[in-house]
């Protein structure tokens, strides 16, 4: 082991820079294909999870079983939330499926109705933005103030010029923007409004839905119970969301609601989707690695060829073959790790807060660039493991021939 890192250091350190930078170079990018690539892939979805947690689900969504339109006794279930230390805000919220109309006024009979389907929700407006933020997503007019009655902001989805593809499974508003008089239909209750504001946003349960004060939805749906369909619960910094949604359990709050954080409210096919692109990225990330092996199998079997008459005297005075191998694999692991750490540096001080601040516009999420440091280390590891096994086999390769005919440049 000494004498294959004394033979290591020497070969490195007389090496040409050139030589040597290229290889460090192919092993930085190599560890970006491992990581970059995947971690782009679980971004699209990760910046799309992250957008429902924040703007719809929060930490801990409460919603009404399914089989019931709204959660029986809401009022004590709010109350037992509100005694949780961990908790920070929380939304309750009132939904109804409704419809909107628009262009009623100048409509003749033989005129294609001009109508969206919605859900139509009432919210506490302070509440709502305090747990979603859902203000800030207001691209036209203004959110909801807790005095507006007959208002109503509509989601992007529900108007054809924020959606060109047309499709009869997907009715949307022509001609309407901010001020437009329409009419909200729920039940057999019908009601005009006026557009207060416009909200853009990339999560579709939000896109569908058309927001109202709560107060005047209670009158509107004909409930004075108090019973809302969903509470969006917001935690403290740091707060597992898996331990309020256990202590709400326990408290029998499962009783008559369904409790879920956010990660169990995704659709299956969501989840699905996560696993086949973290499937995808293993698999270019393989190539990638391949690849790579084959550059370093290629660059110690060249180095080890051309010196094979040197390694031939070494053995010849005394030097063991194995020590000789040893310091082609330390040379290996020598640009395996100054390439990894190159790597790090670039994913973690770079890629990873620019993709943060910069997320990739894709029609469905706001993409980021995921590299858990448990998965990271795991690659800078398999990248190890390859590299030492490619420059092991070509310095065995030349180490086993005859020690004369290595002298003499024999074949």
């Amino acid at each position: 082991m000494r004498i294959g890192w004394f033979l290591a250091f020497r070969a490195i350190r007389r090496a040409s820079l050139w030589t040597t930078s290229l290889i460090i170079f192919v092993m930085v990018l190599t560890f970006l294909n491992l990581v970059v690539i995947s971690g782009v892939l679980v971004g699209l979805l990760q910046g799309a999870v992250e957008a429902v947690r924040t703007e719809y689900t929060s930490d801990v969504i409460i919603s009404a079983p399914t089989d019931k339109r709204y959660i029986e006794n809401s009022p004590n279930l709010i109350a037992l939330v509100e005694t949780l230390p961990e908790v920070e805000a929380m939304t309750p919220r009132y939904r109804e499926g409704g419809t909107l109309e628009a262009g009623y006024q100048t409509r003749k009979d033989t005129d294609k109705p001009n109508i969206a389907n919605a859900q139509i929700v009432g919210i506490d407006p302070r509440l709502e933005h305090t747990v979603t933020g859902i203000a800030n997503h207001i691209i036209e007019g203004e959110f909801l103030a807790p005095g507006d009655y007959d208002k109503v902001v509509l989601g992007n989805y529900l108007l054809s010029q924020y959606i060109p593809i047309d499709t009869p499974g997907l009715p949307t508003l022509d001609n309407v923007g901010v001020g437009t008089k329409i009419r909200v239909h729920v039940d057999d209750v019908v009601r005009e409004m006026e557009v207060k504001g416009i909200l853009q946003t990339k999560v579709d349960e939000i896109a569908m839905r058309a927001f109202m004060v709560d107060t005047q939805f209670r009158s509107l749906i004909g409930r004075t119970d108090g019973n809302v369909t969903e509470i969006a619960v917001k935690l403290k910094e740091g707060v597992d969301p898996v331990v309020v949604r256990d202590a709400l359990l326990l408290r029998g709050a499962g009783n008559e609601a369904r409790v879920q954080t956010f990660e169990e409210a995704l659709p299956q096919a969501f989840k699905d989707i996560i696993d086949t692109f973290n499937m995808l990225g293993v698999m270019f990330s393989s190539i990638g690695l391949v690849v790579a092996s084959i550059t370093i199998f290629i660059v110690i079997f060249v180095n080890a060829l051309t010196r094979r008459k040197f390694i031939g005297i070494l053995k010849g005075i005394g030097v063991s073959g194995r020590a000789v191998e040893i310091s082609y694999v330390f040379q290996s692991i020598f640009y395996a790790l100054v390439g990894s750490a190159i790597g790090l540096a670039l994913v973690y001080g770079l890629l990873v807060p620019y993709f943060a601040a910069n997320p990739i516009d894709f029609p469905f999420s706001d993409g980021i660039l995921v590299a858990p440091a448990g998965q990271t280390f795991f690659r800078v590891g398999l990248l190890v493991g390859a590299t030492i096994i490619a420059g092991y086999i070509p310095a065995w390769m030349i180490i086993r021939r005859n020690t004369l005919d290595s002298i003499l440049g024999r074949n």
